[in-house]
């Protein structure tokens, strides 16, 4: 606030300097040609002072209205990626849930085949018992009465 009251208080501000200090900002051009935004006009019997401060106002609301509209289009730069990356990460969630039903699938398969070996593996263990007990009672029975004994005795004979 002070420098508004500072201003206020000289007297005698130079206005044509103050034309070249800008001028001076930006070269080639004069103020007058200078395009203001077409959404805006001075009004008829503003100051010098106030039509250049509005000026000075309007161009940077315009150039920060340009740089929100960049951004909007950025963002719709980034939603494009975003979606292509969402139909990407569709596609890898198919190809995992394909995969582990395809694990699942082997898996029960190997299930199955240690089920069946373990099956088979019991009948051969069943299997030899029964060979060993038919050994073992065989070799403690002397070998002509045992067989007689074995073979059933027919009644029509």
């Amino acid at each position: 606030m002070a420098g508004i009251e500072q201003l206020r208080r000289r007297d005698g501000v130079n206005l044509v300097q103050l034309e070249a200090d800008i001028t001076t900002v930006r070269p080639g051009s004069s103020l007058a040609a200078i395009a203001l935004p077409d959404y805006v006009e001075h009004t008829e019997g503003v100051t010098r002072v106030g039509a250049l401060s509005a000026e000075a106002v309007i161009r940077d609301y315009e150039s920060a209205a340009k740089e929100i509209e960049a951004m909007g289009s950025e963002l719709i730069d980034a939603a494009r990626k975003c979606e292509a990356l969402t139909a990407q990460v569709h596609d890898a969630i198919a190809f995992m849930r394909e995969t582990a039903a395809e694990y699942r699938e082997e898996g029960r398969k190997i299930f199955k085949r240690i089920e069946e070996c373990a099956l088979f593996t019991e009948e051969v263990r069943k299997t030899c018992e029964q060979v060993k007990r038919k050994m073992e009672t065989a070799g403690s029975v002397p070998s002509e009465e045992e067989p007689a004994a074995q073979e059933p005795i027919s009644e029509s004979a």
